[in-house]
């Protein structure tokens, strides 16, 4: 299936100050997802972004919020954004057929939400590049789920470029800058 730029929107799963430094490979995962955002917004893609229980995990890094500045972050309480009232109303006031998902953890929030999306009519793309977990061996399994669930696999530099089509689309230039 092609992805198009226009039917598609791309949600940031809580990425947040207290969690990230636990992640697996923390530092590459936040330089993947950053130049995912980073390439998402250029090209103009609608972006939600939710933080499971700021109070405790604190808010979103700022390596992703700087990024995007005025894009407030959706609080919840449920590990799947789909179950948060919040994630359902901006998904109506931003419709679209495919979500990008990126975040963590890719075996809790990340699971859950995606196959609550693909149970209600969305196609899940999981940017694997973009997504982790806390421990090597729950990123696997989870990898290992979305294949048998069906979701579209991709990586940041596969899904930025598929998006824009063509080297002549206005932001090929600063998008093949981002990757590099």
């Amino acid at each position: 299936m092609r992805i198009h730029l226009k039917e598609t929107s791309l949600l940031v799963v809580d990425i947040q100050e207290k969690f990230v430094p636990h992640i697996d490979d923390y530092t590459n995962f936040l330089k993947k997802t950053g130049q995912l955002v980073q390439g998402l917004q250029l090209l103009d893609l609608d972006i939600a972004i939710t933080e499971q229980n700021p109070k405790s995990l604190g808010a979103t890094v700022p390596e992703i919020q700087n990024i995007v500045p005025n894009n407030k972050a959706m609080e919840k309480i449920e590990f799947s954004c789909y179950d948060a009232q919040p994630y359902k109303d901006w998904l109506k006031a931003h419709p679209c057929k495919n979500v990008i998902i990126c975040g963590i953890e890719a075996h809790i929030c990340v699971l859950q939400t995606a196959l609550d999306l693909k149970e209600a009519g969305y196609t899940p793309i999981m940017v694997l590049d973009a997504l982790s977990s806390r421990f090597p061996t729950n990123k696997q399994l989870a990898f290992d789920r979305y294949q048998q669930e069906g979701f579209i696999i991709s990586s940041v530099e596969s899904i930025l470029f598929e998006l824009m089509r063509t080297f002549a689309h206005p932001e090929a230039k600063n998008v093949s800058k981002l990757i590099k």
